[in-house]
């Protein structure tokens, strides 16, 4: 495996690492929850969902060429 030679612009503007930065919190926001019972009047499961769409957007996102990011080469 090889990064790709602009790796640090990657990891500050890419929207897919932003992308997958939120799942991750969405992700950490559904395992605290139950930690949270009857503080919050949020059901079981939304931000696991969330999780997964914004996993999904994150993967579109890694397709989309984006301005002021060549492919490093």
């Amino acid at each position: 495996m090889k990064l790709v030679a602009n790796w640090r612009d990657v990891l500050r503007h890419a929207w897919s690492v932003r992308l997958l930065i939120l799942a991750g919190v969405l992700s950490g926001a559904e395992v605290a929850l139950p930690l949270l019972d009857g503080l919050l009047p949020i059901p079981q499961g939304v931000f696991a969902s969330l999780s997964g769409l914004v996993v999904c957007g994150a993967f579109v996102a890694r397709l989309v060429a984006q301005k002021g990011l060549s492919n490093g080469e």
